[in-house]
């Protein structure tokens, strides 16, 4: 058994790019950059990670669509190595994170939106009114 999951929130870098492959296949990618800080000797550090993501299909447009520079974002996915021949013949390699799922964490009125690969619907978490529809005021906990 093995497993390949990576979870990242971050903002990104620059405004995606998107392209359309054969049979119109979309793919949008993006710099996410991820920081964590630390003290070393009394003093705060500052280390910023860079990750290359790949959304496909309906992920893709709404990433393209929804997101633009400094976005911050909940990302769910894989990672994935492929490699290529440049035009001196060398061989290249780069890792990329595959998204299957993406959160935008700065939406409006603090509403969290977030898409998926599977459904490439978009389900925003707020409080819903039929959640409490059977729910007396006497039945409130405050």
């Amino acid at each position: 058994m093995s497993v390949n999951k990576v979870i990242l929130v971050g903002r990104l870098g620059k405004d995606p790019e998107t392209r359309h492959l054969d049979q119109n296949v979309a793919t949008t990618s993006f710099p996410l950059a991820t920081s964590e800080t630390y003290k070393k000797d009394g003093e705060k550090i500052e280390k910023t990670e860079w990750h290359n993501v790949v959304t496909w299909r309906g992920l893709a447009e709404v990433a393209g669509k929804y997101l633009k520079k400094g976005s911050q974002v909940y990302i769910e996915g894989k990672l994935r190595t492929r490699s290529w021949d440049d035009k001196d013949g060398n061989k290249r390699y780069t890792t990329e994170v595959v998204a299957d799922e993406l959160r935008m964490l700065d939406a409006r009125s603090g509403d969290e939106s977030t898409y998926n690969q599977s459904n490439q619907s978009a389900s925003v978490n707020e409080p819903s009114s039929s959640s409490n529809q059977n729910m007396d005021d006497d039945d409130l906990p405050f």
